[in-house]
């Protein structure tokens, strides 16, 4: 069964930054794509950058500049490093791995900014 686990979400003033991580686990199989998604109350739940396996990424264009999606050569975890932080970041942040049994999704981290 394949399993992601979100961190590194919290509390951070405007202009600070986070670095998320979500481990995976199971079994996912080959040419994992993963991308990390935020929500918040309300609305649907958007996609924020995504990695290929062959470790392209594009990114929406609120964070281009801002936001970077990462891996580890294993593909057991993938990052989000969050610079500049702006409150409109304020959300839950999901990652999600793509596996040939379909798409898998983590539970969710809270990140916060302040003004």
């Amino acid at each position: 069964q394949v399993q992601l686990m979100e961190s590194g979400g919290g509390l951070v003033q405007a202009g600070g930054s986070l670095r998320l991580s979500c481990a995976v686990s199971g079994r996912i199989g080959g040419a994992n794509d993963a991308a990390w998604y935020r929500q918040t109350p309300g609305n649907q739940r958007d996609v924020v950058a995504r990695i290929t396996i062959g470790g392209g990424t594009n990114y929406t264009d609120s964070v281009k500049g801002r936001i970077t999606i990462s891996r580890d050569k294993r593909r057991s975890t993938v990052y989000l490093q969050m610079d500049s932080l702006k409150p409109e970041d304020t959300a839950v942040y999901y990652c999600s791995v793509q596996t040939p049994w379909g798409v898998f999704w983590g539970q969710g981290t809270q990140v916060t900014v302040s003004s």
